[in-house]
């Protein structure tokens, strides 16, 4: 990436879809650009694109919000990769030493090996961490050591094969952005908000969202486990409008009167929404705690299927938005008996912008700017200024409309001056035409 340049990240959420616009430094410190989000409507569920059409035109109208606050031009984006599918996957691979001593040839080959390992009815999306044993014996910097034989431990995060088709159909198809790369959340938020030595002493890192939670558990430094849970803050929104509300309501309700572990109010409050019933917020959070021991049973389970249960130092540790819960660290705490920490972005690795540090919503999308590389600024000079004007003109509606037309007009342009160099030109302007028409008609 240019010095000038910048990243460009889109989280695609189950209720607002986050993009943040950043640079990082040689440091590895972000400065944000520009930051929005937008509701997500019922393009997206659990992670996962539902709405291809809808999903395509909220992140079209999220960009031209980043773009007017930058008064930069968006080319390519990073999009999160997430959904219910994921989840940690060991994958393991040996090696002999003739020459008595690890390379870096013989280290690269074990990751090689592991990065094109596809499992059956499974997709291998990210090597998450590796763990080295020379002789049987764990070392955490292998080359150089020497010894008979080396093994590594990879944890591969897979999920279903298709995962991207919709986020390409949405996206690359939908829109005029291309798509940079993807990033797989957890991995990426669990890079921004824990520290070094939070991974050490081991911790269960908890991404609570609106449609699902995410459960990884750390230790020595490794991703020891990672699972997608199917409920999320949603799931408790839902069984709040069991009590005859809306969901948008229900929504409210949560986040002004819901309380994890419930205080001293009085059992009745008086309804904040005119001509509804006064609330019971006793059954209100009766009904919150009864989803959330549900969550939370699963929690313990997938940590007890860990190995690791009782050896996690750190704790647990929650980011997300729905951790925005009123005292769910001091349940949690009760429920696992462990020490609980609220995580955000870590404000060391983001110089600027503390709205979005001190969101727990924004933290995936902080972090997906740690892993992006490439610039995705959109290079004007392959912009005629007629498209440009065109699209300024449409960039309201919607973009895959305006885009047929614009190619069209782009299309004539490059005919009539064909025509031109045609007239001017001799033999050599004539092949020239000739392949460029070749060219052209590969593009189409």
């Amino acid at each position: 990436m240019t010095s000038s340049g910048f990243t460009a990240v889109i989280d695609l959420g189950t209720t607002r879809i986050k993009g943040v616009m950043g640079r990082r430094n040689d440091s590895g410190v972000i400065s944000v650009i520009a930051s929005g989000s937008i509701d997500s409507g019922n393009s997206i569920r659990r992670g996962v694109i539902y709405n291809i059409e809808q999903a395509g035109a909220n992140v079209h109208k999220l960009v031209r919000m980043l773009e007017n606050s930058s008064d930069r031009k968006i080319g390519r984006v990073y999009v999160s990769l997430a959904g219910q599918s994921l989840h940690t996957m060991e994958f393991n691979e040996m090696r002999r030493l003739p020459a008595g001593m690890v390379t870096e040839e013989v280290v690269a080959q074990l990751r090689n090996i592991a990065e094109k390992y596809q499992p059956d009815m499974k997709r291998n999306y990210q090597v998450a961490d590796v763990e080295y044993y020379i002789d049987d014996k764990p070392e955490r910097s292998p080359v150089g050591v020497t010894g008979s034989q080396i093994e590594a431990g990879f944890e591969l995060i897979v999920g279903r094969p298709n995962l991207m088709n919709n986020i390409e159909k949405s996206i690359s198809t939908k829109t005029e952005l291309e798509i940079a790369g993807y990033v797989v959340g957890p991995t990426a938020t669990a890079a921004i908000a824990l520290t070094d030595e939070e991974k050490e002493l081991g911790c269960a890192f908890l991404d609570f969202g609106a449609g699902t939670t995410t459960l990884s558990v750390y230790k020595e430094g490794i991703l020891r486990r990672m699972v997608v849970i199917p409920f999320g803050g949603r799931s408790i929104t839902k069984d709040i409008c069991a009590l005859n509300f809306t969901e948008n309501d229900a929504e409210q309700l949560k986040i002004k009167f819901g309380k994890a572990i419930e205080t001293h109010e009085g059992p009745l409050f008086s309804s904040p929404f005119s001509s509804k019933p006064d609330v019971d917020l006793a059954e209100l959070n009766k009904v919150i705690v009864m989803r959330l021991d549900e969550l939370i049973a699963n929690i313990r389970e997938q940590i007890s299927l860990s190995g690791y249960e009782g050896q996690l130092g750190a704790g647990a540790i929650i980011t997300g938005g729905a951790s925005l819960l009123k005292n769910l660290d001091l349940y949690l705490g009760q429920k696992l008996k462990m020490a609980v920490r609220k995580a955000t972005a870590r404000k060391a690795i983001v110089n600027n912008a503390p709205e979005l540090t001190g969101d727990p919503s924004f933290t995936l999308a902080l972090g997906m700017l740690l892993t992006a590389v490439d610039n995705c600024e959109r290079d004007e000079v392959e912009m005629t200024d007629a498209a440009s004007e065109e699209e300024e003109s449409s960039s309201s509606v919607w973009p895959w409309r305006s885009k047929s037309e614009k190619e069209k007009k782009i299309k004539k342009e490059k005919v009539k001056k064909e025509k031109v160099e045609k007239t001017e030109g001799g033999f050599f302007t004539k092949m020239e035409d000739m392949f460029g028409n070749i060219f052209s008609e590969d593009d189409e």
